[in-house]
């Protein structure tokens, strides 16, 4: 063989000087262990030899840049074994390697055959996992027969080799043959795995191989997470993640990047898991037996958690080889390699022992380097293998609570049982907890393992001293764990007053033209202040509480450090050795994390048994179907319901009289009706229904829905309308009777009691052939999905381009569609764009039209709409497009005009039914009934004139909507302009422009923040930091300098062995210390006597021994003062930076909300209010709870990695060579991924908004959802959205973990570099010990840097949203006349004088008025009317300088109104505006805020206003609660309440702006009549809806465009008959 010839003197391979038959085979070749060498590199060259060229060939032909595509991926059997037996395979041949030249430096002669085939193996193993890898991604098997031929080959010679040793009595001592030993083995399993996939994929030696397909998902293109499908090393170091987060940075992440979830982790498949588990554990003894979540989530998920705990065991074990290895490391320092060990040699060369390989310090260096990669690896997969099943668990959870939404009683909904809050909250934060839960889960049994194997280590460095220091830690964690309870409280009552603070603002911004109209804006702020003031309150406990637990956690190590070591110079006089000292430092620092953690996960824990127990009673809650009254404790009776009276007042109250009489003529009205006979579609007989009390809400009913006709439902308001009709769709509780569908004849089907539902899922099919049909219905309070506009209106169904166009006509939707910015594909909804009552009713509507059904339910569709859309929804929609279909229309209504149309009329009276019949039989029957409906039929029913548009609240909602749309775009092109100045940097390459923007961190913003944190604050922040870390540096760099300087100054003669010795005399010796024996209080330790310094006189000793202790005491008394100024200086420092926040956020919240209160109307009608209310509610929690703790984290890494390489450079300059090229491999690293967090961050957060949106519309509209009997198409759409969500989620965690292991890999390298760097300077020990400590300080934090300053960039643009409002204009608040010279009673008159009046809204629009004159003598009552868009309005508005009035003026009683203050003007004018807005709180509250009126003032107002009766009715009287927006009165109610809000004021000029709009008739006659009686002496400015309301009026002025057309008395007006006037009045007549 070649290799036998002797080579050069220097590299012979078989080495060369002492042995001279080296190379002699006289016993026989295998004899010689050279030759045994050699034979070994056979298999390796022989497979290097074969595979280079298939890998040449392979990747010259597909070449490098396409990568196979995915779906070709699959893994062979055994795959996840093979990669771990190769890395096995490395890191022995990394250690035969070491031996080999450990050895051949001890023999000092070059032994080649030692170390260079274990090189060869080496690159032989790597070379056979590449092949692999190539060879499974082509999915090519036959190729895989040179591996196995590879790995008998090794096998043999390994063997070969072993035995020989075995032979010549080598054993387990030497470490060559425990190496090869290991080889053997890992080489036999190798050969063992292959012959596995020969078995299974029957490549080779078998006639039909099998045919494999990769997973189905990879077949799927659309799937992106790779993360199951990749090799062992891309999966645990998230390589795959590479093209994504580095492509970020040229273009944006978005949703079809990230593509589809595997198939596993789908939320459907998951769902199924869990529900599966659930059911199982209904057994048949016990059905109502409430099965245990826990349990379930056990069984659907209890594996990956167990895998996640193992590498969580594996990762927490590793991270002790820290501590040890460089307290092996300092402790061999000094050792001299000089071995006592005689030489053991065989074969001609030596053999080490097998302890002597672990006392070499660079080996002990590699070592520590590859314990932390693996730790940090295994870590990461634990953390992973954790968030993977979390996000499973949470999707499946979503999807449970989300079908039993859809099952929900109405009954739960509407009787307060089950709020949507709690709902919103269960999918919101309860799945999130149990998510969070399950992140940490593996924790909670591996911190305590953690806890107890580090203070046993403790222990055996230190002794009894370190218990002290660990009891410390221990002692303080229930401190840890009662701020952390503390701090969830606080949070608690601050998110109570957050949401407190939230209502208000946003009734502020919904009312807040009415607050401006009547100057009431600061008394709305200040009370939003208020409530502000408290929110802070409890923030600054937040802050208090935050700032102890992060002292707490940079104290406790300086803490349990000082007790430590005090307490050991305390027991035995001295301090530790180096070696002792550092790694019990590196041990505290490891100790710290599971006990300041474990308080967050007992935290996590307690939350989760928490949301546990809610989400138990949650799907344990009510379901649709289940007579839950009928059953149990509650015997209903009626008698005894009657009793109760006052309870509902849905319950019969009729007089017994009235009762006898109807049933009397009950027969006689049936008889006369032949029809009998005819289609019922749906029937009801005898039916008593509840929602959920024992009272019966309807009882008594009797009726039928004739099929393919009108019905009409009527009676007054409350009286029971909407309930029948969900009764009839079974949403309420049935007490008694039937409701009975009819269906398609072959399956008749009366439903007892109640309408049966499948509560299992099943087919659409299935359904409908159990059940009625599908309904289309139509609500009264409107409800609209976050979608477009279209799809709102098609609602699932096929779009049919006819029929839709037919809808849009018939709802007249067509002139707001086309002032929608996308037309009907304008998104709309909670999100979209804000639509009014009376479009989002009429959206509604089209979409019971659209729908083919046959029967349709409408709830009174005209409560928002005028006139002429009522009349056209009529005419067109109801009475031609559903009745030319023969669809069964039920009308529930209370415009009466319209009875005439009705095939069938049902007249309801609290609760129960007091007519039906045609309109003809109530003629004759009840004539009492029908002359009552006659005189509320005052208007007469006429087809419009279809040329005369006349102005109404329609066309006012469209006018609005322009209004906004226009500006609109008005600022969104100053906001361009905005952006492009503050992109200064013009760069031709428009790439790098936008990386550049993305990858910058926003300095200016933070700059803003902290600036508005207070400028003391800022500067006590830095200079406190910049101290406590120099402090810390400084305690750490003493002890160094103590335990060094200790080990010098008692080395008397100092030769530098550590080796043990026993002298003669009264020394005894324990260890490598001695004690030193004098009169018994002193005892003294002197370490590292050496053996030639013989006998030692007693006196040197004494002396010595005196001088180290008064040495050691000054040096202890160093280090309590500096561990004290660090511990104050903790304190300190968190308190700073948590106040800084506090005062930062109550600033900023300050300043935003007055800007914004004071800002002019025309901000708010371009400004979406979603926009600013987004800024009160997520930005400014932002600002309070998350930016403080991140910006402290931040400060607190960043410093502590500085400060640790400052060290180590300091300490061994050479470590500043292998910095620069990890210093910008880290640049790199965090640039790519803070681009990357923010995208998948974005994502996150875009995606998690439509699925809450989802879950609360779902809740809004179950009743509508359940009677079209969508259900299906909604769980599908919940479904995708979770998925979209999760897989967001599960791309921003593996982001992170991509970041996390690349952090981590550099840490380790940094430690190699550091312990390489103090090796080669050969230091002190003590400085050896700092340098390692602190480089493995820098790997816990490295990733802590990179997440917070992402975090931080996200949290920043809050900062940033908020400073953008900062910057609006306000209104100009003080006028140029004092308020002094406003006389007291102005104005008293009431003479208004208009000169040549110019207004528009915006110095960019058009004017809205021009050039108007008017005057107006005080008292006058005028009218204005006009059509949309005329100026009306304007003019309105004008009065109060609301707009810009940029020519003319208005003088009102001789003073110019512009020169006024504004709070002044406004304050002494009363207006009445068309929208009623009513603020929560008490009558009183609503009628007068400033509480300066006297209650007989406020009843007189209520009596004018027509509502004194029922206001004394209410309990409390003008105490009495209005629930927000006024919800718990009716719409007319609310704008009687407006009118009584303006009669308060007695302002002697009142402005009517369409108030009556949503009053009906009866009342507004009555109010006409009060205005111009109760003002009879006021001027009365009334801006017309129905022309008739302004013919008693003194003055009519007709506007058309911004111009006055006409302005007379309204009988002169009328007289010309080509008027516009009078073809107004003709019009509404």
């Amino acid at each position: 063989m070649e290799e036998m010839k002797p080579l050069d003197e220097g590299l012979s391979f078989c080495g060369v000087g002492i042995n001279i038959s080296a190379y002699s085979v006289n016993k026989g070749v295998l004899k010689n262990g050279c030759f045994v060498d050699a034979l070994n590199l056979v298999p390796h060259v022989f497979l290097l030899f074969f595979t280079f060229p298939i890998l040449f060939i392979g990747w010259g032909s597909q070449s490098s840049k396409v990568q196979i595509h995915h779906n070709t991926w699959l893994h062979f059997p055994g795959h996840n074994m093979r990669w771990i037996l190769t890395f096995s395979l490395l890191f022995v041949h990394v250690c035969e390697f070491a031996e080999g030249i450990v050895t051949t430096k001890i023999m000092e002669t070059n032994n080649l055959h030692l170390y260079m085939p274990a090189f060869i193996g080496f690159v032989a193993a790597t070379t056979s996992v590449v092949y692999y890898h190539n060879i499974e991604t082509s999915n090519f098997p036959k190729l895989l027969l040179v591996l196995f031929i590879y790995w008998v080959l090794a096998f043999i010679t390994k063997s070969i080799k072993l035995w020989k040793y075995v032979e010549n009595d080598v054993g387990l001592r030497h470490l060559r043959f425990c190496i090869t030993a290991l080889l053997v083995i890992l080489y036999g399993l190798l050969m063992a795995v292959e012959i596995n996939v020969i078995r299974v994929r029957k490549y080779v030696f078998f006639a039909s191989p099998q045919k494999v397909k990769p997973p189905e998902d990879l077949q799927d293109l659309g799937v992106r997470f790779l993360q199951p499908f990749v090799n062992l090393l891309s999966k645990a170091t998230y390589w795959w993640m590479n093209p994504l987060i580095m492509g970020a940075h040229k273009r944006p992440i978005e949703l079809k990047k990230i593509g589809k979830l595997p198939i596993a982790m789908r939320a459907l498949t998951n769902y199924l898991r869990l529900k599966d588990a659930y059911e199982d554990q209904r057994t048949a003894e016990d059905p109502n037996r409430s099965p245990s979540i826990w349990r379930s989530m056990y069984r659907a998920f209890g594996r990956p958690i167990l895998l996640s705990s193992t590498f969580r065991y594996l990762a927490d074990l590793l991270g002790f080889a820290g501590p040890l290895c460089i307290s092996g490391i300092v402790k061999y320092m000094e050792a001299d390699n000089s071995t006592s060990e005689p030489m053991e040699t065989y074969f001609g060369v030596h053999f080490m022992s097998s302890a002597k390989l672990l006392q070499n310090t660079p080996v002990l260096a590699v070592l520590l380097f590859l314990a932390l990669i693996l730790q940090r690896t295994f870590l990461q997969a634990s953390y992973y293998v954790a968030i993977e099943t979390g996000i499973n668990l949470r999707g499946a959870l979503l999807a449970m609570i989300y079908n039993k939404i859809l099952r929900l009683s109405t009954s739960n909904m509407s009787m307060g049982e089950m709020t949507l809050g709690q709902i919103n909250n269960l999918v919101a934060i309860e799945t999130n907890q149990l998510m969070w839960f399950l992140f940490l889960c593996p924790n909670l049994w591996a911190m305590p393992v953690q806890i107890v194997m580090g203070v046993v280590l403790l222990y055996y460095l230190l002794g009894w001293s370190a218990l002290v220091g660990a009891s410390v830690i221990v002692l303080l964690a229930p401190i840890q764990y009662l701020i952390a309870t503390k701090l969830a409280d606080t949070q608690k009552s601050t998110l109570e007053h957050s949401t407190d603070r939230l209502k208000k603002t946003t009734e502020i911004l919904k009312g807040i033209k009415l607050l401006k109209l009547y100057a009431w804006e600061n008394i709305f702020s200040d009370s939003v202040e208020e409530t502000r003031g408290k929110e802070l309150t409890s923030l600054r406990t937040f802050a208090f509480y935050t700032s102890m637990s992060i002292f707490m956690n940079a104290a406790i190590p300086i803490a349990a450090v000082l007790a430590t070591f005090a307490m050991h110079y305390f027991e035995k006089q001295t301090c530790p050795s180096p070696s002792e000292a550092f790694a019990a430092l590196a041990l505290f620092h490891i100790l710290v994390t599971p006990l300041f953690l474990l308080s967050t996960v007992v935290k996590f824990a307690v939350k989760a048994l928490v949301s546990v127990q809610k989400l138990g009673e949650f799907l344990q809650s009510d379901e649709i179907g289940d007579d839950s009254w009928r059953n149990g404790d509650m015997p209903v009776s009626f008698e005894a319901g009657k009793k109760h009276l006052g309870m509902t007042k849905a319950i019969n109250r009729k007089e017994p009289m009235r009762y006898q009489m109807d049933n009397y003529e009950q027969p006689s009205r049936r008889q006369m009706r032949p029809s009998e006979t005819e289609d019922v579609a749906v029937k009801v007989s005898n039916g008593f229904f509840t929602w959920g009390s024992n009272l019966s809400t309807l009882s008594d009913i009797d009726i039928r829905i004739p099929t393919g006709q009108l019905t009409m439902i009527v009676g007054q308001v409350g009286c029971g309308k909407s309930s029948l009709l969900l009764a009839m769709l079974g949403e309420m509780q049935t007490i008694d009777g039937r409701v009975h569908w009819s269906k398609l004849p072959e399956c008749q089907m009366v439903h007892e009691g109640n309408i049966s539902w499948s509560g299992t899922e099943e087919s659409d099919e299935d359904i409908r052939s159990k059940n009625r049909y599908s309904v289309a219905y139509a609500t009264q309070k409107s409800w609209l999905l976050n979608a477009t506009l279209e799809d709102n209106i098609t609602f699932g169904s096929p779009f049919s381009k006819q029929r839709y166009k037919a809808v849009i006509d018939a709802c007249s939707l067509q002139p707001d569609i086309d002032l929608l910015p996308f037309g009907d594909q304008t998104e709309i909804g909670e999100r979209g764009i804000n639509l009014s009552g009376g479009q989002r009713q009429r959206i509604c509507v089209a979409r019971a039209l659209y729908q083919n059904t046959n029967i349709v339910f409408l709830d009174d569709p005209f409560s928002a709409l005028d006139i002429h859309l009522s009349d056209h929804l009529m005419q067109e929609g109801i009475l031609k497009f559903l009745q030319d279909d023969k669809r069964t229309v039920v009308l529930v209504t209370h415009k009466l005009q319209y009875l005439i149309h009705a095939d069938w009329i049902i007249a309801m009276k609290d609760g129960s039914i007091l007519r039906e019949g045609t309109l003809k039989d109530i003629q004759t029957h009840d004539v009492e009934l029908y002359d009552h409906w006659k005189t509320l039929m005052n208007r007469q029913d006429h087809e419009l004139e279809k040329d005369i548009q006349q102005d109404s609240q329609t066309t006012l909602e469209r006018k609005t909507l322009r209004r906004a749309f226009y500006s609109r775009e008005a600022k969104n092109q100053m906001d361009d302009e905005d952006e492009e100045e503050e992109e200064e940097e013009e760069d031709d390459d428009d790439m790098s422009t936008t990386t550049n923007r993305r990858s910058k961190i926003p300095w200016r913003v933070c700059w803003c923040y902290l600036s508005s944190g207070g400028f003391f604050m800022v500067f006590l922040m830095v200079s406190s930091k910049l101290l406590k870390h120099s402090v810390i540096v400084a305690v750490d760099c003493w002890l160094a300098l103590w335990t060094s300087n200790q080990s010098f100054s008692s080395n008397i003669s100092y030769n530098g062995t550590s080796s043990a010795v026993n002298i003669s005399g009264n020394f005894t010796l324990s260890g490598d210390t001695l004690e030193v024996q004098t009169e018994p209080p002193f005892f003294y330790i002197v370490s590292d006597i050496n053996s030639s310094s013989g006998f030692l006189n007693s006196y040197i000793v004494c002396l010595c021994v005196c001088v180290c202790a008064q040495k050691d005491s000054y040096y202890l008394l160093v280090f309590i003062i500096l561990c004290a100024a660090g511990i104050t200086l903790c304190l300190i420092t968190s308190l700073t930076v948590e106040f800084l926040g506090v005062s930062a956020a109550t600033n900023l919240h300050h300043n935003l909300l007055n800007k914004i209160i004071h800002a002019p109307i025309r901000f708010f009608d371009i400004t979406p209010l979603g926009q600013i209310l987004n800024r009160f509610s997520a930005d400014t929690n932002i600002i309070d709870q998350h930016i403080p703790p991140t910006l402290e984290s931040l400060t607190r890494s960043t410093l502590l990695c500085l400060s640790a390489i400052g060290v180590i450079s300091f300490i061994a300059p050479v470590f500043l060579f292998p910095l620069v090229p990890l210093a910008i491999a880290f640049y790199f690293i965090q640039k790519y991924f803070r681009v990357a967090s923010k995208d998948l961050q974005d994502l996150d957060d875009s995606t998690q908004l439509p699925l809450l949106c989802h879950f609360s519309e779902t809740a809004e509209g179950l009743t509508i959802i359940r009677a079209f009997r969508h259900e299906a198409r909604f769980k599908q759409r919940m479904l995708e959205l979770t998925d979209t969500n999760n897989t967001a989620y599960l791309f921003l965690s593996a982001a992170n973990r991509w970041l996390e292991v690349r952090t981590d890999y550099l840490g380790a390298v940094i430690v190699l570099a550091a312990a390489g760097a103090s090796i080669w300077s050969s230091l002190e020990e003590g400085m050896v010990g700092l340098a390692l400590t602190y480089a493995l300080t820098v790997t816990n934090y490295l990733n802590w840097v990179v997440r917070n300053l992402a975090d931080l960039e996200v949290q920043m643009s809050a900062v940033k949203k908020v400073n953008s409002f900062l910057s609006t204009e306000s209104e100009n608040y003080e006028g140029s006349m004092d308020t002094s010279q406003v006389p007291e009673n102005w104005p008293h008159n009431g003479e208004i004088k208009i000169q040549n009046l110019c207004v528009r809204y915006d110095p960019m629009l058009k004017p809205v008025l021009k050039h108007v004159n008017a005057y107006i003598e005080p008292g006058q009552k005028v009218g204005i009317c006009g059509r949309t868009g005329s100026g009306k309005s304007s003019l309105s508005l004008a009065f109060f300088n609301m707009v810009d009035i940029f020519d003319g003026k208005i003088v009102i009683d001789g003073i110019d109104i512009c020169k006024l203050p504004l709070p002044t003007l406004r304050s002494r004018l009363s207006i009445i505006l068309q929208d009623p807005v009513l603020f929560s709180g008490s009558i009183r509250f609503n009628l007068d805020p400033e509480r300066k009126c006297t209650d007989d003032r406020l009843w007189e107002a209520l009596e004018i206003a027509q509502l004194k009766n029922m206001v004394k009715a209410l309990p409390g009287g003008l105490d009495a609660v209005v629930t927000e927006g006024g919800e718990n009165f009716s719409v007319g109610q609310r704008q009687l309440f407006c009118l009584a809000r303006a009669f308060v004021r007695k302002s002697s000029i009142l402005i009517m702006d369409e108030a009556t709009a949503s009053i009906d008739m009866a009342t507004e006659n009555i109010l006409q009549k009060v205005v111009m009686t109760a003002f009879a002496d006021r001027t009365v400015v009334t801006i017309a809806h129905r022309v008739q309301t302004i013919l008693t009026a003194d003055l009519v002025i007709v506007m058309k465009r911004g111009n006055i057309l006409e302005y007379d008395k309204p009988e002169t007006l009328l007289e010309q008959e080509d008027g516009l006037f009078t073809s107004f009045v003709k019009a509404d007549l």
